[in-house]
Formats: structure tokens, sequence, C-alpha cells
């Protein structure tokens, strides 16, 4: 197969020069220089020739309201919390990224997922460029995979890899990983971001032609950010980020993009000798066992995807020093210190002088604002010395005018609360059910308009 030229394009200003160089020599910009498959001179392929241009022939239009919308088929995986975060199971000729920490648990996934698909008849191909075809055989092992019928190659040409899988015709082709994988029409070497983004389109393309999925599994930085160009997020169907500290036995799988389902929908995983399993339950592992209620201690009702579940906010306040420090974990450090403020103005709790510790248990990320409430009456507490009734629970977005929002799908929130035993809730007026609704059996509801009303109501119960 003859080799394409190659040229360098600057991703400032779009120059070309037919060597790397360290400065652009159109812009001036430094280490902007990317390498790329140059086009051919003449021909189909020339993006920029017009000669031809009038002998094309128009493409055909369509009316949006005449194209047919039929529901996109989907085949579960075998694993429920996987096939949630996809918002079914997978799509033919969908395209999935996966990226997460080194051993977190991406590959031992995949082995699983596919595994189930070939005993549920769907042809699978594991591509395996960082591990020989013995070691994941021994991992299939260890996981009890018995006689699993899974083709597994263990090969990093990209063309070689696509002409196997254009010969197979595979259900779904998990490709472990994108960053070991090169080309032969690019002189960079793997892992470059010109080889992850060529072969990531090249197996896209096979992808959206033949009707395989494919799963790309992607590094990540020091940051948490997939590695490679951020183009490579834009070219598939979904991306998942694998979550999780690698001391403790939960992982979470969180979309972030989803073409095909909900975002930042997120799956539970609880890592055994037997590789991952679902977890029916994710409040529980987010929940102490306290044996009895404990200041700075308020369980929230967050709402991940579709999911609401319920989290354990932790705060500690202490005596600071001339330089009081701010300190949270799994929430935004920022936005503690907005709702500082918030406190002292509006609720006259004064922590200028107190560090203040904030935490969610579970290694949880919260995002979302409706954790704010919970967050100040946690500190409040903490500050206090004086625990919240048992069966607590609070939710809702503060304001700077320290109004109390509500937060969305609030009534799901609550159910989700009351189904666990939960019997005391503040939350923002407009979540409380209306009048003539069905009240939640079991679940007493203060309902609330700005700050101060919630700490006085907080008061009362302690």
């Amino acid at each position: 197969m003859a080799k394409d030229k190659t040229l360098y394009v600057c991703s400032e200003c779009g120059g070309t020069s037919p060597k790397w160089l360290g400065k652009c020599p159109s812009c001036g910009a430094w280490n902007t220089l990317i390498e790329q498959v140059a086009q051919p001179a003449g021909g189909a392929n020339n993006r920029f020739g017009t000669q031809f241009a009038a002998l094309a022939g128009s493409a055909e239009l369509a009316t949006l309201s005449e194209i047919e919308a039929t529901d996109i088929a989907r085949t579960p995986t075998g694993l429920d919390e996987l096939d949630r975060v996809l918002g079914g199971g997978i799509v033919d000729g969908g395209v999935t990224l996966i990226g997460g920490d080194p051993g977190i648990g991406k590959s031992t996934l995949l082995l699983q997922a596919v595994d189930a698909l070939q005993r549920a008849g769907r042809n699978a191909i594991y591509v395996t460029g960082e591990e020989s075809g013995a070691q994941v055989a021994l991992r299939s092992r260890r996981l009890g995979l018995d006689h699993s019928q899974v083709q597994v190659l263990a090969e990093i040409q990209l063309e070689k890899i696509l002409a196997t899988l254009d010969a197979t015709r595979p259900a779904i082709a998990v490709i472990d990983s994108i960053q070991t994988v090169y080309s032969d029409q690019l002189t960079s070497a793997p892992g470059s971001v010109a080889q992850v983004r060529e072969c990531a389109a090249h197996l896209t393309r096979f992808a959206k032609a033949s009707g395989t999925a494919v799963v790309l599994v992607g590094h990540v930085t020091k940051e948490g950010a997939l590695a490679g160009p951020r183009v490579l997020e834009h070219m598939v169907d979904t991306v998942l980020y694998f979550e999780g500290d690698t001391h403790s036995s939960f992982r979470l799988v969180r979309a972030i993009k989803n073409r095909f389902g909900a975002v930042n929908e997120i799956g539970v995983f609880a890592m055994t000798e037997r590789g991952l399993k679902g977890v029916a339950n994710p409040s529980a592992i987010f929940l102490s066992q306290h044996a009895e209620p404990v200041p700075g201690s308020v369980v929230l009702v967050t709402l991940e995807g579709t999911r609401p579940m319920l989290v354990e906010i932790q705060a500690l306040v202490d005596n600071g020093g001339p330089s009081p420090r701010r300190l949270s974990v799994g929430l935004d450090r920022d936005r503690l210190a907005m709702l500082l403020a918030v406190l002292h103005r509006h609720a006259g709790v004064a922590c200028m002088d107190q560090d203040v510790f904030v935490n969610a248990v579970g290694g949880v990320r919260i995002s979302e604002p409706a954790a704010d409430l919970a967050v100040m009456l946690a500190i409040t507490s903490s500050l206090r010395g004086k625990p919240l009734p048992k069966g607590f629970i609070a939710f809702g977005e503060v304001g700077l005018a320290g109004e109390v929002r509500p937060a969305p799908r609030g009534q799901e929130r609550l159910r989700e609360a009351a189904k666990l035993g939960f019997s005391v809730a503040v939350v923002p007026k407009a979540n409380a059910p209306r009048r003539g609704a069905k009240e939640i059996e079991g679940l007493t509801i203060h309902a609330v308009e700005r700050i101060e009303e919630a700490m006085d109501i907080v008061r009362q119960l302690q």
C-alpha cells in the first residue's frame, strides 16, 4: 500500500509546512504544527479543486417532517448499570469512548460486557494494544468467564485492525486503547494528536458504514480529562467517564455525552474478585451508618441523570487562625465561599474566623446547585454543635439574596427519600406538593422561601 504524503498544519492560523518546525512560518506561534495526511493534488479527493464542481450532482434534500422517525434498536450488554448509562444498551454503528484512570476497571468492565454479548449470540472482537492475548485470557479466567468465545486480536496497526474487522464484521468491537493504535500513513508516534485523531476518524467511519458498534478506550491526563485532541469527543456518539478511587471498591460510570440517551446518567459498580457488579441501591453506599445523629451531617437528595440519589454531606467548623481555610471535597470550593457569605449576610451565622471543611461522603462529586441548602444546614449544625433530627433531608438552591430556589424534579427526590425511610424534609416552597395533590406518606415536608426560614425551622427541630 502506497504511503500518502503528510504535511504539518498550524492549529492557530491553518498555515502549512512540509516539515515540522517549532515556530509556525505563517503566524509565528510556537508548537502549533500538527501532522496531517496531505490531500491528493487532483481528482475527487481534492477539497480545494473547483474545476469539476459543475459536473457533480446535487445532494438529495428531505423535509424534516417527512423523514420517518423510528426508535433506535438497542442490544442490552447484560450489565444493567452499564445499560442505564448507555440509555438501554449498545446501538448498531454507534461509537463509544470510555476514559478513566489507570487500573480503575475499564478493561475489566468491557471484557465482561463483550463476553455477555457473545453469550447472547452477538459476535464480539476485543482488540488489545496494551496487553498480549495471554494476559487478556488470564484476566477472563480470573473474572470467571470460563469457555468465553470472544475473539481477541493483539494488534496496534490501524490498517490490519480495519482489515480484520471488515472481514469478520462483528456486532461489537472494543479497541483497548486508541492511544496505542497507529496508522502507516503518518510518521508520528502512537498516541500523538495526529495519530489519535486519524485512527479514531477511520474507526468511526468503519462503524457507520458497517453497523458494527465500536468502543474506544481512552487514556486520561493527570487533570482527569481524556487525553488527545478535543475533537475526539466530538467524533464519537457517547462519552463515558470511569470515576472512583482505586482505594475504594465502588466505581461510577458517568455519561458526559450521549446521542442516544440522557447525559449525566451514572451507573454504580462494586469491584469484587469476580469483576464489577452493579449496585442496585447506590444511595446505601453514600450514607454513613450513625447510631445516633451527629452534628454537621445532613442528607441531600441529589439528581444524577434520571436517578435521584441520597448522599450525606458532612461539614466540620473549627477554630481557625488569622487565615481561615475553606476546603471542600466533592463540591465546588468557590460555591462554598459564596454560601458562607450568604449565611453571614442573611442568616446571621458568621464563620469569618473559622476553618470550614465540607465533604460529600463516598467520593461522589456533586455539581448541581440543589446541594446549597444541605451544605448551609450542615455548616450551621457543626458550628452550633447540635445534630439534626434522625431521618432529616434537605435540598434546594440558595441565591445571593438569600432566597431558596426550587430544584428540578423535586417530587421524585421526595419519593425516593420517603422510600428509604426518611421522615422530615426541608425543601423549597415550589417543590412542596400542591394543594389537593397526593401527600407523600411518612414524610413531613417543611416548605421555605428564604434561608432565614430554613434556619428557624431547623432550630425548632433540634
